[in-house]
């Protein structure tokens, strides 16, 4: 296909649901996926009427055998995937304020990083030899701000005393799984880089967040989207670099 098709999870809702609109108005065939197949589909229903090139395939990206359906779905049905945005993810420690790291449970921990760091990794690898298919390959880890080792030693840093141990410390985890696939990849046209979407007003970001959904999903879209002349193994918001 001449169409670019990208493969976006945690679709259904939020950054994810923004995103793969903003992709889709963009011209770019966008595989949705979520965990409720109901959802999800009544999710996308409004793009649908719009006439953007939108579709839903379920996927728990803890799933084993539907992560392997996904891969078995693209493959036969585009034979290529161009865009991968990592998006899916979870804060379970209970809460933004404080620090978690003393009193955080082993259960919540490996809750955390199942879904947002093991996940990634697995559905990245499993979709990789499609990816390399691409004449231009994108892979878009959606981290955070909060993973941010250098600004979380600033005692001067805004989010200084937000602190829930499990979810910092697995976009940390996923920042750095960013800069050794980029590094795998150098020698391809596929680019890799972790963006950091804002205080976003969704159910993970609350309704206190100061961005609206449209501006949090322009990070992805953008990394989605560079140029060949783009930058790979990077970490941003809205263009601007930040600190590892």
């Amino acid at each position: 296909m001449d169409k670019k098709i990208a493969l976006i999870t945690g679709a259904n809702k939020g950054i994810g649901l923004e995103t793969a609109a903003q992709l889709a108005q963009a011209g770019i065939k966008v595989i949705a996926t979520a965990r409720n197949e109901e959802r999800g589909k009544a999710a996308l229903q409004p793009l649908q009427d719009q006439g953007l090139d939108v579709e839903f395939v379920q996927l728990d990206v803890n799933d084993d055998n539907q992560r392997q359906a996904v891969v078995d779905y693209v493959t036969s049905t585009y034979g290529k995937l161009d865009i991968l945005v990592n998006n899916a993810g979870i804060e379970a420690d209970g809460g933004w304020m404080g620090n978690t790291v003393a009193s955080v449970s082993q259960d919540v921990l490996r809750k955390t990083f199942d879904t947002n760091f093991f996940s990634v990794v697995a559905l990245t690898q499993d979709l990789l030899p499609l990816i390399q298919k691409s004449e231009a390959g994108r892979i878009v880890n959606v981290s955070s701000v909060m993973g941010s080792l250098t600004i979380h030693s600033d005692p001067t840093a805004e989010v200084y005393g937000v602190k829930p141990f499990a979810y910092n410390s697995s976009k940390s985890a996923l920042n750095m799984f960013t800069v050794h696939l980029a590094q795998a990849l150098a020698e391809t046209p596929i680019k890799v880089n972790s963006a950091h979407p804002g205080w976003v007003k969704t159910d993970l970001g609350t309704e206190h967040a100061p961005l609206e959904v449209a501006e949090g999903a322009k990070t992805s879209v953008q990394l989605a989207t560079l140029d060949a002349d783009g930058p790979n193994g990077g970490y941003f918001h809205l263009g601007q670099p930040l600190p590892w």
